[in-house]
């Protein structure tokens, strides 16, 4: 019916009808954004030679003369989701048939049946594959895999280069499918956190290969179909974005550590009243930090230049001192940079570091240091600010957890924040964004955007949850107890939170309990590792309710884990299995695609990092 309502505006719209034309274009999911494109395509197609197309025909025409396009996206926060779509919606505005699949709902054995694939991929913690991409991950590799000659393909890969394996699984796909005969039509790009500009040419560039290969019809303008008829018009949550940060207020910053503790852990209130910014429970709040004024200082010392040196900076020419502070990424060392630094410096000691003997070494080295060591270490002569910060990435944005609910607190925003101090190689040591929160008050704005998690989402309100969310990783969770009390939720709750010790680190103690009292968190296991001899984690708490943990997963309740990835999601994960594998009375690999049927069907969702 929408797509029918649409399709009536074949003439110039006059206000009222553009205005309402703008209101029902906003209502549209992706998908249906994608489908009008394609009928639109289609009547545009068809008009050209004077023929009258029906509704329900004109997808089916502009779509069947070309092969499809399946893009396969596999994404842990939602980036390369984001990007498949729009990709499949320029494809099919340019008149070509392409579809968007998460890789978790994709049958792998229909590989040997695609004739065109884009893979749009990203890669977590230590260059593994994100968890919606495992089961295809491991089967393009795996025995089964078919021979994909005849097959059209390419890849965008996501990654940090401040991670040893930059974009590692977006290179592996890339490799192999290659290796099993599928021929490369565009070369695979490799994103670094800051992406928007690359992928805008690689999807310009990738509908344009496959329209020559493929055919299509002239593309719709440009081929963002969901473009409003003016700026004005568009929603207010999407006024606001990481190009364009609302700057927000901080009303409250409190320590949630009581004295004594080993952690400092802020909790943050940000005033978003005027900003119109939306969000859902499991989306993050992205932060558009500042380096710290001392880094910079010190950094410009030992280039021996001047903070009033004019530079080209991101947006032009601004001071050396300015672009260091609000622009580059001045703190974390990564290989890429190092590199760079190192042709520059021509030092046959540091580019010996490099080597590939030097992995170890190397690694060793850029633990715990900022850029200022390199350059202190390693002293380039006659360098300029000019020239040095051509060498550098731009300053990325930081994501924290929002752990409030919008229904709840429209007005504001909160964040639970773990500041990063420490001494490493005889300077003290913070994190950019971290510390900056922390030490913030309510004397100067904060920009930031809302970056949505689509893989981290409450289910119906009558259905139960488990949160397993150790140290900050909590933050989420409160913001999903906010919700349901607000919705009034029926499903039944319950909290796994550790922590070092009781007295200091038992983060929103007086939430948790009240809402314990009012009967809307069902139930609450707690580990503090430090408050007894032997240490006692979440796992351990896991273990020891295995029997009513499986019983609330098979009455239908979903498990969320938030945290560290390195070693708590992991152990996590194992506790799962067993207690499945013992209670199921199933052996490892049954128990292990119990677990995988759980996050096919939405109900294991992980917010690791």
């Amino acid at each position: 019916m929408k797509a029918a309502h649409i399709a009536e505006h074949t003439s110039p719209l006059n206000a009222e009808q553009a205005s309402q034309l703008t209101m029902l274009i906003q209502s549209l999911t992706s998908t249906q954004v994608t489908w009008i494109s394609g009928y639109l395509s289609g009547i545009n197609a068809h008009a050209a030679v004077g023929e009258v197309v029906s509704p329900t025909a004109a997808p089916a025409a502009a779509a069947s003369a070309v092969q499809p396009i399946t893009i396969l996206y596999g994404s842990q926060t939602g980036n390369a989701e984001d990007i498949a779509e729009q990709l499949a919606a320029r494809a099919e505005a340019a008149g070509l048939s392409a579809n968007a699949v998460d890789m978790l709902d994709y049958k792998p054995r229909d590989l040997k049946k695609e004739q065109n694939i884009v893979i749009c991929v990203s890669t977590h913690g230590e260059g593994d594959p994100p968890d919606n991409a495992e089961e295809l991950y491991e089967f393009v590799f795996g025995k089964k895999a078919p021979k994909l000659e005849g097959v059209n393909f390419s890849v965008l890969a996501f990654g940090d280069t401040s991670y040893e394996h930059f974009c590692q699984t977006g290179k592996d796909f890339d490799a192999q499918l290659e290796k099993l005969g599928a021929t490369r039509v565009v070369d695979r790009l490799d994103l670094d956190v800051d992406f928007d500009d690359p992928v805008e040419n690689w999807m310009d560039q990738t509908v344009s290969v496959f329209k020559d290969k493929l055919g299509g019809s002239t593309p719709a303008a440009h081929a963002n179909v969901t473009a409003m008829p003016s700026a004005t018009s568009a929603p207010a949550e999407q006024a606001y974005s990481r190009k364009n940060p609302y700057q927000a207020e901080v009303l409250t910053n409190v320590v949630l550590n009581g004295r004594g503790s080993d952690k400092e852990v802020h909790h943050l209130e940000l005033d978003i009243e005027d900003s119109g910014l939306v969000w859902e429970p499991g989306d993050s709040l992205g932060i558009i930090p500042a380096n710290d004024p001392q880094v910079v200082s010190e950094l410009i010392a030992a280039l021996g230049a001047s903070v009033d040196e004019q530079v080209t900076g991101i947006d032009g020419e601004v001071s050396l001192e300015h672009a260091l502070t609000h622009q580059y990424e001045i703190t974390t060392l990564t290989r890429p940079f190092v590199e760079k630094y190192a042709e520059r410096a021509g030092n046959d000691e540091l580019s010996a570091l490099l080597g590939d003997d030097q992995r170890e070494p190397f690694a060793a080295y850029l633990d715990g240091r900022f850029i200022v060591d390199l350059v202190e270490d390693y002293p380039i002569t006659g360098v300029t600010g000019g020239d040095f910060v051509r060498l550098l990435r731009k300053l990325p944005p930081r994501l924290y957890s929002i752990a409030s609910s919008y229904a709840a607190n429209p007005d504001e925003v909160h964040l639970t924040v773990a500041a990063v101090r420490y001494n490493r190689h005889g300077r003290d040591r913070h994190g950019v964004a971290s510390v900056q929160l922390a030490d913030r008050s309510g004397d100067a704005n904060l920009p930031i955007y809302i970056d949505a998690n689509k893989n981290f989402k409450l289910p119906a309100d009558d259905a139960p949850i488990v949160m397993i969310g150790p140290g900050t990783g909590v933050a989420p969770f409160r913001a999903f107890l906010e919700e349901r009390e607000e919705r009034e939720a029926t499903g039944k709750n319950w909290l796994f939170f550790g922590a070092q010790h009781f007295r200091t680190d038992f983060y929103y103690q007086t939430d948790w309990l009240r809402w314990r009292d009012d009967g809307l968190l069902t139930r609450m296991d707690v580990a503090f590792s430090r408050d007894q001899a032997e240490k006692v984690y979440v796992q351990d708490k896991i273990r020891a309710a295995g029997k009513e943990l499986f019983d609330w997963i098979e009455q239908g309740a979903t498990v969320y884990v938030c945290g560290d990835a390195n070693a708590m999601a992991a152990d996590v994960h194992d506790a799962l299995i067993e207690l499945i594998g013992e209670y199921g009375k199933l052996d490892g690999e049954g128990a292990a695609g119990y677990l995988k049927t759980l996050q096919k069907e939405k109900r294991y969702q992980r917010d690791v990092y």
